[in-house]
């Protein structure tokens, strides 16, 4: 079997907002790197950046060493593993950095080892932004041999590559951690509009709160409210940096995973109730921050 994915072509299927910057960071740290999209315009944007762009994921991965994927959900990426295994090289490693459910990663690791192939799964957390600058989290699930060549293999793309454990602990870690995000952008949320009916301007909030026991990265990165971090999606119309869709989708993720495991999660089951419907009523393509608005909008209601 291979060993030298590390060094070797790289094919990336999935070249949208996420995988395109990724894809384009391996090239810049000079891997030959092949890729496949179902977008056009990802495609011309891949190609500019120097991915050799093929007519199908299956042409993408053929002479490849290693193999990333980057995709929307559990259905298309076990698809596109039934599209590309048979193609692939033997002892070809496979990484997914699509946010799965854990046993999805499970059945495309199984899927890939039984067609002759290694598999990890490598969920990122850092948005559009780290993509672009090349500083994810990767949250790595796979067997301890393969750890160094797949961290090599995603160093260009990284800031850190942490490994959780064997086959679907880097999706466990992923849900986990955006469970926690999503909460926590909801307790600050209304933290502020509760501040603003108070009489408390945002500024005092956030140098009170930034520095004492409610700081956390919704409040200190990606503040909800415009002026106290001039770079958060607050102060340019909440364009996401993570879109309101896909905290409904990562939550969706965790709360069938707090079903499945018999987990007793009724925070995160509420925000993922929250953030359902916020997609659902205008906030799917907004950041998710912007649920601040659709509090404040409520609480405004509830005062009538």
């Amino acid at each position: 079997m291979s060993t030298t994915s590390n060094q070797g072509p790289v094919a990336f299927i999935g070249l949208g907002n996420m995988g395109g910057p990724m894809a384009a960071n391996l090239v810049a740290a000079g891997r030959q790197v092949t890729g496949f999209d179902v977008g056009q315009e990802a495609c011309d944007k891949a190609r500019a950046a120097g991915v050799d762009v093929k007519g199908s994921a299956a042409e993408a991965v053929q002479g490849a060493a290693a193999v990333v994927t980057m995709l929307p959900n559990g259905a298309l990426l076990l698809g596109v593993y039934d599209e590309v295994l048979p193609a692939a090289a033997p002892g070809t490693l496979f990484v997914d950095c699509s946010t799965v459910a854990v046993s999805d990663a499970r059945t495309a690791a199984d899927l890939a080892v039984a067609a002759g192939h290694r598999a990890a799964d490598a969920p990122v957390s850092g948005g559009v932004g780290g993509a672009e600058a090349g500083t994810l989290t990767f949250m790595l699930g796979c067997d301890d041999a393969l750890v160094e060549e797949a961290t090599a293999l995603l160093d260009p793309m990284a800031g850190r590559v942490v490994h959780c454990g064997a086959s679907g602990a880097g999706q466990a870690a992923k849900i986990c951690n955006n469970m926690v995000l999503g909460a926590s952008m909801i307790a600050i949320s209304e933290a502020f509009v509760l501040g603003e009916k108070l009489g408390l301007t945002h500024q005092a909030f956030f140098d009170v709160a930034s520095t004492a026991s409610g700081q956390c990265w919704a409040l200190t990165t990606n503040c909800p409210v415009p002026g106290p971090v001039p770079t958060s999606p607050a102060n340019r119309d909440w364009r996401p940096g993570f879109a309101g869709a896909l905290m409904a989708k990562d939550l969706g993720l965790a709360r069938r995973a707090v079903e499945e495991s018999g987990t007793d999660a009724a925070v995160g089951t509420l925000a993922e109730e929250l953030y359902r419907r916020f997609a659902d009523e205008g906030g799917a393509g907004l950041d998710f921050s912007a649920i601040v608005n659709t509090i404040r909008e409520r609480s405004a209601a509830a005062a009538e």
